[in-house]
């Protein structure tokens, strides 16, 4: 079916598919939000919780995030509401189902998202040929493993720390769901002499002021145990993680968990938004108005997809991630320069050169408006 009522615009969304397999337990939904610049790519996430609005939102965020990026896709996204945790036959057969319901799709190409990985983009691939973040095996860039969107969220960092003529040298990082992203963030960015002071999953959340090693932190959380039980730090309410201070605050986790609420509790010079839609519209005028620098998740978090994009089109690692590097300097960059020169928040600023590129392609197409 079509786009309608409150999500609808002059964007999108191109198409909504819904899937329901009683018998499976299958419950699923792709939005295809704009294809102007090419097909799209989003990736599958999977949770139990997640909504046909927050599949919307990511949707758009893709063709965002696609268009900064200046990548030839328009942007998607896919939503399996199930727990990931589930044991891994049934897993593959709700991933392998949900994949053949779309076989007919080419406007969407599958990659991996929260509770997916690059098995379950192997899975997509085996059913329907069509899937980026495979396993190297495949063929891939393993973009989890390798840390693709955590190495171009340490580029946009440094780039918005010299914006604001801030050393990353010492630089105090909190990390908000360490995971992937969380992870690779931390670890690219105490590469360059930043310090990890406190972090969360789903199960809890640590600080030490003297410094968190990333690298000992992830391997607890292989052994499967939370961040809570790390020996080294001590062990702190999730809730209050939004008032360490720091210069860096990385949401890497859910959406709109920066909100009105909340969001006066934040001690940081820069929040880099390592999850898509971490913040609510509110909590982002907010941070502008008390002088917090927001790099938009379509911005900042693109290096998975700039990555996925280049896999697709059969480039190797190394030249994805000179890309991710290049691109992401480039865009963080040129957006906080337009929001100084218009004095307004980052996130206007983004919205606006993104939408421009949007619009300049769908000018392009014999039918405008996708």
């Amino acid at each position: 079916m079509t786009g309608s009522g409150a999500f609808a615009d002059d964007l999108g969304p191109h198409k909504i598919i819904e899937v329901w397999e009683p018998k499976l337990g299958l419950e699923a939904i792709l939005v295809v939000d704009n294809v102007a610049c090419g097909p799209s790519i989003g990736g599958l996430r999977m949770a139990p919780d997640v909504t046909k609005e927050e599949c919307f939102r990511l949707a758009r965020a893709m063709t965002l995030k696609n268009a900064a990026a200046s990548l030839a896709h328009g942007g998607g996204k896919s939503v399996l509401r199930a727990d990931p945790k589930m044991p891994l036959e049934q897993k593959e057969r709700l991933v392998r189902a949900f994949a053949s319901a779309l076989r007919g799709e080419s406007a969407y190409i599958f990659g991996p998202d929260m509770g997916t990985d690059e098995r379950c983009m192997a899975w997509v691939k085996d059913e329907i040929g069509r899937a980026v973040g495979l396993p190297a095996e495949l063929g891939g860039i393993p973009l989890d493993e390798l840390g693709a969107t955590g190495w171009g969220l340490r580029h946009a960092i440094e780039a918005a720390l010299a914006h604001l003529n801030q050393p990353l040298q010492g630089a105090r990082v909190v990390v908000q769901g360490y995971g992937a992203v969380g992870y690779h963030a931390a670890r690219f960015l105490a590469g360059k002499g930043a310090r990890l002071v406190a972090a969360s999953d789903s199960r809890g959340a640590v600080r030490n002021d003297a410094g968190i090693d990333p690298l000992a932190l992830a391997a607890l959380k292989k052994h499967g145990k939370g961040v809570a039980e790390f020996d080294e730090a001590q062990p702190m309410a999730k809730e209050d993680l939004i008032a360490v201070p720091c210069e860096i605050w990385i949401p890497a986790a859910r959406p709109d968990v920066i909100d009105e609420g909340n969001v006066d509790r934040l001690d940081a010079r820069i929040v880099a938004q390592g999850a898509n839609i971490p913040a609510t519209a509110g909590a982002e005028q907010h941070m502008y108005k008390k002088g917090i620098l927001s790099l938009p998740d379509f911005i900042a978090n693109a290096g998975g997809v700039i990555c996925a994009a280049m896999e697709y089109h059969g480039a190797s690692q190394s030249a994805a991630f000179a890309a991710i590097a290049e691109k992401l300097r480039r865009n963080t960059t040129e957006v906080l320069e337009l929001a100084a020169r218009q004095d307004c928040a980052p996130r206007e600023a983004a919205m606006q050169m993104a939408e421009t590129r949007v619009r300049r392609a769908m000018a392009t197409r014999r039918w405008s408006i996708f």
